[in-house]
């Protein structure tokens, strides 16, 4: 706990991302209103006239909206980052093991697959299955699996080379055991580190995608579709605009310092 309250960033971070998690959480039992529920007498009030934030073009609570929608991006977020992140670390622990040609295709196929952007992502897999949460989840999941496929290949080469599992190797372990052993458990910092930090750009990805129509279908309050929604009004109600702008930035934001703080935390290098 000490070593947090002197890293100022990472601090930061953790109250940030906290704060906005136990909305999301709360948003599960309470809200102060319906945010489905339309009121067209009350449309386009601005903050504090009705509500505490305010209402869109269809009298629905703001306020109400943003906490449901924190829960259906962060959600989406998590869970796609979750899927590419297993995939990802399997991949690349196991290529680390194999190495050789493995290690080439492997790594080509995911150079492939990092060049297609999520949203494109999405688009292809909307004319199939359709848009909704599936296809982003999917569609952020797949974009994730190259990029930790890559951290965890670079991170396990080097703890292949280390003493302790060159011994392990000598007294005739296996490399699956060895994998699991001491090649993850020494490489979890890293991941964790970027787990963290990828889950800002999938919120970034997850709100581009309600923005364009890819991601949960309407009425479900997003950020990124009460952004698009807002366009029209900008000029009448920029509040609809500013909010859900402000609760993405803040959210890309404090998941981002908790990635830096924590790399400086766990890196022993810092704590020699």
């Amino acid at each position: 706990m000490r070593q947090i309250l002197r890293r100022p960033t990472l601090l930061a971070g953790l109250i940030i991302t906290v704060i906005l998690v136990a909305i999301a959480f709360l948003s599960l039992v309470w809200t102060p209103l319906s945010p489905t529920k339309m009121q067209i007498v009350h449309k386009l009030k601005p903050p504090m006239a009705q509500g505490l934030l305010g209402t869109d073009q269809f009298g629905r609570d703001l306020a109400s909206m943003l906490m449901v929608g924190a829960w259906n991006s962060l959600s989406t977020s998590f869970l796609a980052v979750a899927i590419g992140a297993t995939i990802g670390t399997l991949v690349g622990v196991t290529v680390a093991a194999i190495r050789g040609l493995t290690e080439t295709v492997v790594m080509r196929a995911c150079d492939i697959i990092f060049s297609i952007p999520p949203i494109l992502s999405a688009m292809l897999f909307g004319a199939f299955i359709g848009a909704g949460r599936f296809t982003a989840i999917i569609a952020i999941a797949v974009f994730m699996v190259p990029v930790f496929a890559r951290v965890t290949l670079s991170a396990a080469r080097q703890i292949w080379t280390r003493d302790y599992v060159m011994a392990a190797i000598s007294m005739g372990r296996n490399r699956a055991k060895i994998t699991y052993v001491h090649v993850l458990p020494n490489i979890s910092n890293q991941i964790l580190v970027q787990v963290t930090i990828q889950l800002g750009l999938a919120i970034l990805t997850e709100a581009g995608l309600s923005f364009l129509g890819l991601g949960m279908p309407p009425p479900t309050p997003t950020w990124g579709r009460m952004l698009s929604d807002s366009q029209t009004f900008m000029g009448q109600a920029p509040w609809l605009a500013l909010l859900p702008g402000s609760a993405i930035a803040l959210a890309v934001l404090g998941l981002n310092m908790l990635g830096d703080g924590l790399r400086d935390l766990l890196d022993p290098r810092d704590n020699v």
